[in-house]
């Protein structure tokens, strides 16, 4: 006996309506603005012939205004799972072109199962949004579809990770799935991501403003702060987060892809020492002393458009996935303001979920000082990077290359805040506040009654710098672990993360702490 060639053909015939989508005119418009189909996406995401679609005949049951004479192939998103680099991924991919994309019912519970799905199997999520929104045909019950998968993205935070794709619009209620997974990347054209649109934002405040101004991606990543990462197009898209997800584990108790067969090279890189400027007044770009320290110097920048006065990222050194934290001095002096605050301690705790090892760059000369500032909420923000350091309990290293003062020096994860080894060069200063400024406050009247102020201050603050804010002074009080040359960095921070990867820190039972938020 053999299969009914009929129910094959009904079978065929239901596959090439999913395939078509919503139709060749349409896809042909996507094409010449350069955009991918829903399906495209996937094939460009997962390795050839290893997606399995979840899903594709699920069908909405709405029987009123209009939706019943209408065929939605798939309910408007393509679900599934497949390999990437080698790994299981879970992703769905919304489709502009079937009901424009819009959330109903059952798009929902596809979308919600597939999530379920990678939970229980402890795999990652990338969902890519390209939708017009709420389907508005089936009312409450669209919400009601928001509302779940928004619950699924809190339920799997912290389990598997999280990827959003910003691809075509993504507007009103639909942008906070997005916000709450871990990471978000956002095309470059075609896409953009707010609450209210321009009408509404004039009808009820009066302000004229485009969409380029606060939903695109430019505006996403550098003033708001919202994405991660900026894709070319679709196809660039993909890859990004392919590459993201070869510095992380599929699950919170797996460990991050680490290549403990790399060759362990100890040698001194003299290069280190012609980075570092004649004084602490010369700006030092901290990006030359990652590349220096990375493999390959390939660092994984993670929000780079957004206060970049903190920079923040994956790399390899010696095969070990590591997630650096660094001030940057060529930018407002490398200071800790409010928005570079919530940055750092975002990724520190993103970081802590995924196990992997922290190290931070220090060369902070405080909190940023200024009124907006303290009526912004600098304590709170800040208090936020203490919060997430202290709270982490993966392997954490610290450099201190030259400034580290007042409350920022402990902001950057000192020994008094877990670090498990610090390092600091023989040009790092660690103090309250810097020379200058402690010997203003400190020597006041004998600075008044000296016949050459500016000399006597210089004098004063050479030995305010020997006798406070030496690194050896710290090291006398076993605040740091040692004092190294700069060419010595990369093998001691390479011992040092292959030493601690068997870490195991516990803490008391508890929900979870009160971050300030």
């Amino acid at each position: 006996m053999s299969i009914d060639p009929k129910l094959l053909e009904e079978l065929q015939n239901k596959r090439a309506v999913a395939n078509a989508a919503g139709g060749a005119d349409k896809l042909e418009k996507r094409k010449a603005k350069g955009q991918l189909s829903a399906r495209e996406r996937l094939e460009q995401l997962f390795e050839p012939g290893t997606f399995q679609e979840f899903g594709m005949h699920a069908r909405h049951t709405c029987q009123r205004f209009g939706l019943q004479d209408k065929e939605l192939p798939y309910d408007g998103v393509v679900c599934g799972t497949g390999f990437v680099n080698g790994r299981a991924v879970a992703a769905y991919s919304q489709d502009f072109t079937v009901g424009g994309g819009a959330l109903g019912r059952i798009h929902a519970k596809k979308i919600c199962d597939l999530m379920d799905y990678a939970h229980d199997i402890g795999i990652p999520v990338i969902g890519v949004n390209d939708s017009g929104g709420a389907r508005i045909q089936e009312g409450v019950d669209s919400l009601s579809g928001y509302g779940q998968v928004f619950f699924k993205n809190v339920y799997l935070s912290g389990v598997v990770p999280q990827v959003a794709i910003i691809a075509g619009p993504c507007a009103g209620g639909a942008a906070y799935s997005p916000a709450l997974a871990d990471f978000i990347i956002m095309t470059e054209k075609n896409a953009n991501m707010f609450i209210c649109g321009p009408d509404v934002i004039k009808a009820a405040t009066g302000e004229s403003a485009s969409l380029d101004q606060f939903a695109s991606a430019a505006a996403h990543a550098s003033i708001a702060g919202n994405i991660h990462l900026i894709a070319e197009d679709d196809a660039g898209a993909m890859a990004l987060a392919s590459e993201l997800l070869s510095f992380l584990p599929s699950n919170n108790i797996s460990d991050p892809p680490h290549d403990l067969d790399h060759n362990l090279n100890l040698a001194p890189d003299p290069r280190m020492n012609e980075l570092v400027p004649a004084t602490s007044k010369e700006a030092m770009d901290v990006h030359e002393v990652i590349k220096l320290l990375a493999d390959d110097a390939h660092f994984f920048e993670i929000m780079p458009d957004f206060a970049p006065n903190i920079v923040v990222g994956f790399a390899r050194i010696s095969g070990v996935v590591v997630g650096i934290v660094a001030n940057q001095p060529i930018v407002k002096a490398g200071t800790l303001d409010i928005d570079s605050s919530d940055k750092g301690a975002r990724f520190i705790r993103t970081c802590n979920i995924y196990n992997v090892p922290l190290l931070s760059l220090v060369d902070v000369p405080g909190f940023m000082p200024g009124l907006a500032q303290e009526q912004g909420g600098i304590i709170r923000h800040g208090a936020k990077m203490l919060f997430a350091y202290a709270a982490s309990t993966v392997p954490k290293i610290t450099l201190i290359m030259r400034k580290a003062y007042g409350g920022a020096y402990l902001a950057m994860c000192s020994a008094d805040m877990g670090a498990d080894a610090v390092f600091a060069w023989p040009t790092a200063e660690i103090a309250v506040m810097g020379a200058e400024g402690a010997v203003k406050v400190l020597f006041r009247k004998e600075l008044k009654a000296a016949e050459d102020p500016a000399a006597k201050a210089k004098e004063l603050s050479e030995e305010y710098r020997e006798e406070f804010a030496s690194p050896y002074q710290a090291a006398a009080n076993a605040m740091i672990t040692d004092v190294i040359e700069p060419s010595e960095t990369r093998a001691r921070i390479a011992l040092a993360l292959r030493m601690t990867l068997s870490k195991r820190d516990t803490r008391p039972p508890k929900k979870h702490g009160n971050i300030p938020l």
